[in-house]
């Protein structure tokens, strides 16, 4: 309407009842809050509801009636209808009143005569049942209807019937009257529903459609993540012939039927030292998809549905997606297609065993014999082994020596005590033959396995690599030598080492080379050898980048560039807890890597288990030991008086070498030199605590306590602590508080651990200072822990080599009746001379 202004000018105003009422079919209407959404606008009558209500029949409008005018009401997500209220429904409403109309249901016939009057003006909603005569029937659509309309990334849904075949009113099913006069394009019918039959055919809808289910409400639904949306629609499919699915224009979103496995075809062929895949997968509309452009489009969703653009999904199996992100996590991209490493040639050929079809050269068919052929070995144990293997370390020996044959690596990771160095001496005989091995190890267990070598393969020659002529030592190995050599001395002699071709090349604790920027790590890379073994009880201390540091060393590329392994494993895992991803991981080097623990050979293992561990001092603490030891033999020399005094003073001179073994500080207490000996505990310790241990640590000296004392503080570890001092009722309730899993360690000086205290709550032992008779300390052990109650107990006893407490160990084991005199407190039984103990203080070698 135009209009004229105060300055002559002109101005239009609309008149809105024409307006919205001229909406009415309009095609181009939308959606004020989403302006892409298309929405029909409908014009209907007023609604009368007739409703039977115990003993009287109530008449009312459906929407309040309050004057003349034009009403919107939204009846579906995507549909708007509007109400015209006219003179004469205003009539109406006025005759029914604010709250409706009551009478009796005995006047059920007088309502319904009255209701003809009124038909031609409204749309009557009948719940007394009943019709009229002259108005034309149709039979009633109990057909559901699902309304969507998108919202934000989710859907709307209601669930409807429209008993006029798809025209006229809409309803919740199983609601509302059972008799509808209306007008449908332009006539008025009238219709009787069969509210049963609605109800039991929107049950049929909920029970194909679980997503809905599992939201909340009735006959409408939010359903807000997309991926819930597209399994949602997928349920619809299942029951399309059922029900009416509506639209907004141009908002559908399309998923095809879901596509498994075997819709796809991939080639396998070598490409140099690895194998490139290339795949497609084919759609039901005859489409065909790349599978690396597959992956693309995958990579990143944690559901299965694919968008290819346009409002399209494609549907995965849940296996299909499974087998796609394991085939994404286990190669890596090229230029064209994949390639993945050989060595997870077995994961290949599992994961496409589904596959609609593998199209392979010669070479990836030999490969996959090859691993059949190494699978089906049966390695024997060297006859000339001197031990009874167990059952559980004959697995790990044939496990290591079809990787051998196989030509791979492999990480041997038992827990502590369970004999990985034998199992690892048994695969080193087995291959003697093929030329010289290498062992590099901790300093603190060299000599072990020099000894280890002796008393279980003694056709094996044991060789420690350092001393002089080096080079010499090198350039005459024959088959059958084994070197042992330190990791100080790879890191010194990586050159010299690096130039031979070794047979078998063992890490020994390889989590020293766990850092990949180091210079020992790099000097391990360096060496050549035809296999490749680690042994350690904690491949992850820190992070999963020492994982692929080890494996980079027993099987380059298996684990990818460092880059992409910490895209597709490190990154998920450490930063987000993938299981998904620690699965797969799991899965890549399972092949390559045996750990047992403890609790899972338990059967198998002895009561007891003893490890000596030896500990080199330090170039300073050799010096401190080497001044105290000469000085101890200058002052004993030049004493005058009876044997029985000398005696007693060599034995205090004895004792503070002792303790010049355990840690400087115990004989000088502002001491700046670090202890060897600590630093073997904590690592023993650390290996300990990683894998759940619980640790029992004697010490004859309390001061020797306080010392592990401080440096378990500081590591935050938590423990319980007793010595002599300790009052019996406070005792007895640390003893309680380890019992019941407070602390992973329980300090004791040796004296109190022989007090009969019940500790079986530990498997692990450490005496950090072994007394002269090692019975003292079994005897504490056997009392603390109760041996042979619970389960089988390692102990490891902290030997500083070249000194006095190697001595003697080594007198106790050749002179036991003599090491039996020597008793805690000093006492003497005489059997020991001045001159047997003066020779324990002279001459270090």
């Amino acid at each position: 309407m135009r209009q004229n202004d105060y300055y002559g000018g002109s101005f239009y105003e609309f008149n809105w009842p024409k307006a919205m009422l001229a909406l009415a079919g309009h095609p181009l209407v939308f959606l004020e809050s989403d302006p892409t959404v298309n929405v029909e606008v409908v014009r209907v009558e007023p609604e009368l509801l007739v409703e039977k209500s115990g003993a009287q029949v109530n008449i009312r409008y459906a929407d309040p009636v309050s004057g003349e005018g034009v009403r919107a009401i939204r009846e579906s997500p995507t549909r708007i209808k509007l109400i015209e209220v006219t003179t004469a429904h205003k009539k109406i409403a006025d005759i029914l009143g604010d709250k409706g109309l009551r009478v009796p249901v005995r006047a059920k016939e007088q309502v319904m005569q009255a209701m003809r009057a009124i038909a031609p003006l409204v749309t009557i909603h009948s719940g007394i049942g009943g019709g009229i005569a002259d108005i034309e029937e149709v039979t009633a659509d109990s057909q559901p209807h699902l309304h969507l309309l998108p919202h934000g990334d989710g859907l709307k849904v209601n669930l409807l019937v429209r008993p006029f075949s798809g025209e006229g009113p809409c309803f919740q099913p199983g609601r509302g009257g059972r008799t509808i006069i209306a007008e449908v394009r332009g006539r008025r019918v009238q219709t009787h529903r069969n509210l049963q039959e609605e109800s039991n055919r929107a049950q049929e809808v909920l029970t194909a459609c679980p997503t809905l289910v599992a939201q909340e409400g009735e006959s409408e639904w939010l359903i807000e993540e997309p991926d819930a949306c597209l399994e949602f629609l997928l349920e619809v499919q299942s029951m399309a012939e059922r029900l009416v699915v509506a639209w907004p224009d141009g908002e559908k979103l399309r998923v095809g039927r879901p596509v498994a496995m075997d819709a796809l075809r991939v080639q396998i062929q070598r490409n140099q030292d690895w194998f490139a895949m290339h795949g497609e997968v084919t759609l039901d509309d005859g489409l065909v998809l790349e599978m690396e452009r597959l992956l693309e489009l995958l990579r990143g969703r944690e559901g299965r549905f694919v968008p290819l653009g346009d409002g399209r999904f494609l549907a995965l199996t849940e296996l299909f997606r499974k087998r796609l992100a394991e085939l994404d996590a286990f190669s890596e991209k090229q230029s064209k297609g994949r390639r993945f490493h050989p060595l997870a040639g077995e994961l290949f050929r599992d994961l496409l065993q589904e596959a609609g079809a593998v199209d392979a050269d010669r070479h990836w068919k030999a490969h996959l014999k090859r691993i059949r052929q190494v699978q089906g070995l049966e390695p024997e144990l060297p006859s000339t082994v001197q031990a009874e293997l167990r059952d559980y370390q004959l697995t790990g020996f044939r496990w290591l020596a079809r990787l051998a044959a196989w030509g791979v690596g492999g990480c041997l990771a038992d827990d502590m005590g369970l004999g990985k160095t034998l199992q690892a001496l048994a695969l080193l005989l087995s291959c003697a033959k093929e030329g010289p091995s290498l062992v590099v190890a901790p300093t603190s267990v060299g000599l072990n396995w020099l000894a280890e070598i002796d008393r279980f393969t003694p056709t094996l020659k044991g060789i420690m690599f350092g001393g002089g002529q080096r080079q010499q030592t090198l350039e005459g190995l024959q088959p059958f030598d084994v070197v042992i050599c330190s990791y100080g001395l790879l890191q010194q002699e990586s050159e010299l080492l690096a130039q031979v071709r070794w047979n078998v090349i063992v890490l020994d604790e390889a989590q020293a080379i766990k850092n990949r920027l180091t210079k020992r790590s790099q000097s391990a890379m360096a060496l050549i050898g035809s296999f490749r073994l680690i042994t350690t009880g904690t491949p992850v201390e820190n992070h999963l980048g020492e994982l692929w540091n080890l494996f980079q060393f027993i099987n380059p590329g298996l684990l990818g560039s460092l880059e992409s392994f910490n895209e597709r494993f490190a990154v998920p895992i450490e930063r987000y807890g993938d299981k998904s991803a620690q699965k797969r991981l799991k899965q890549l080097i399972q092949p390559f890597l045996l750990r047992r623990t403890k609790n899972q050979v338990l059967e198998e293992l002895p009561s007891r288990t003893e490890i000596v561990l030896n500990v080199e001092m330090s170039p300073e603490e050799l010096t401190l030991y080497e001044t105290l030891r000469r000085k101890a033999i200058e002052e004993i020399a030049s004493l005058q008086g009876p044997s029985e005094q000398k005696r007693f003073r060599i034995l205090a001179e004895i004792m503070r070498l002792r303790r010049a073994c355990c840690n400087s500080r115990l004989v000088l207490p502002e001491s700046p030199i670090e202890s060897s000996k600590l630093a073997l505990f904590w690592e023993v310790v650390e290996e300990l605590l990683a894998n759940r241990h619980k640790v029992l640590v004697f010490s004859q000296f309390v001061d020797h306590l306080a010392i592990l004392r401080a440096l378990l503080d500081e590591k935050g570890v938590c423990y319980q602590y007793l010595d002599g001092s300790t009052p019996a009722r406070e005792r007895q309730e640390r003893v309680a508080a380890f019992q019941a899993g407070v602390g992973e360690l329980f300090l004791i000086s040796l004296k109190a651990g022989g007090m009969g205290i019940n500790l079986t709550a530990a498997d692990y032992v450490i005496h950090m200072d072994p007394w002269w008779n090692p019975a003292v300390e079994d005897q504490a052990s056997d009392r603390a822990h109760r041996i042979g109650q619970t389960r089988p107990v390692t102990i490891y006893r902290l030997i500083t080599t070249q000194t006095i407490e190697e001595k003697i160990v080594a007198l106790h084991r050749h002179k036991r009746d003599l090491a039996d005199g020597l008793l805690e407190g000093g006492d003497l039984s005489g059997r020991l001379s001045v001159e047997d103990l003066m020779n324990m203080l002279r001459d270090r070698e």
